[in-house]
């Protein structure tokens, strides 16, 4: 197999469209055509399907995917040992995680990886849609549901105290049941959350004022006076105008795992990411459990 047709393969890989690993390559989009169907011919399977959402590695392009990687790995490595910049890293990470864990808990890592290793490019994808890491959606996800899939390499990365938020000097403590309260909920797909069952729990006289699948959401939205929120404590404690009601019973604490596909773990970017945020978030966790 020819190296720059797996170079190709790769960007095709990564980006999910023929025009965009094109762009990345500074191929045109119908050179980068031909030379797919060349490789595919030359291995004699079909790579990748073409479906609605880009193109996805079929299973022998996944298998291929694995070896182009520490192919492109060790050429890499061959390059920068002699060019003497062995410790220069580069290349495209793309990272999944919710909102409010990214914005306050991931930003400051993330500054601090780019200033270490400026030629790598971060995409940080903050939504509540679980991204496969199989289908290199994403090549480091950071969620609260533990991985199941036998490929991916996952760690438990902290854990997070909850507290129930109101506005500031609105509520000195909820009334007996929740009557008159209203509450921010998440939204009714996540409806069957650990925070939801506590707080419609204690206070089951409350109404339902809003629902978000955005904590930050709820937290403006808390601080606006329009209900009470369950929130993380990192996120409810850097929130202005809001403060902690206790109930005299905390929410349920939740983990957050950190995973990645176990081809990836030879991948010099993805395991100097992680070992960086491994040891930040860590040492985040033992200080919020202290608190």
């Amino acid at each position: 197999m020819d190296w720059s047709d797996l170079r190709i393969f790769l960007a095709i890989a990564r980006e999910g469209s023929l025009g965009a690993a094109a762009r990345v390559l500074g191929q045109t989009q119908p050179t980068m055509g031909r030379r797919l169907k060349s490789l595919e011919q030359q291995v004699g399977h079909v790579l990748f399907q073409r479906t609605q959402h880009g193109f996805v590695p079929t299973d022998e392009g996944q298998a291929l995917l694995a070896h182009a990687e520490r192919m492109e790995a060790e050429a890499l490595a061959a390059m920068r040992e002699l060019s003497g910049a062995e410790t220069q890293l580069s290349g495209l990470l793309r990272v999944s995680c919710s909102d409010w864990f990214g914005t306050l808990l991931l930003t400051p890592v993330i500054a601090e990886f780019s200033e270490r290793h400026p030629g790598v490019t971060i995409e940080l994808l903050t939504d509540p849609r679980l991204y496969s890491l199989p289908h290199r959606e994403a090549d480091c996800v950071m969620r609260i549901l533990p991985f199941e899939d036998p490929d991916v390499v996952s760690k438990k990365l902290l854990r997070t105290q909850y507290a129930l938020y109101g506005r500031a000097g609105q509520w000195r403590a909820a009334p007996g049941g929740g009557q008159g309260c209203r509450l921010v909920l998440m939204d009714t797909a996540f409806g069957n959350m650990p925070d939801v069952a506590w707080v419609t729990r204690l206070l089951p006289h409350a109404t339902v004022a809003a629902r978000s699948n955005s904590r930050e959401a709820q937290a403006r939205l808390c601080a606006l006076g329009v209900g009470l929120a369950v929130l993380p404590r990192p996120l409810g404690d850097a929130t202005p105008g809001i403060e902690p009601i206790d109930l005299g019973e905390p929410p349920p604490s939740r983990d957050t795992w950190l995973g990645y596909h176990r081809d990836m773990r030879r991948q010099p970017r993805l395991s100097r990411f992680v070992e960086l945020v491994s040891d930040r978030l860590s040492d985040a966790g033992r200080r919020g459990a202290r608190r």
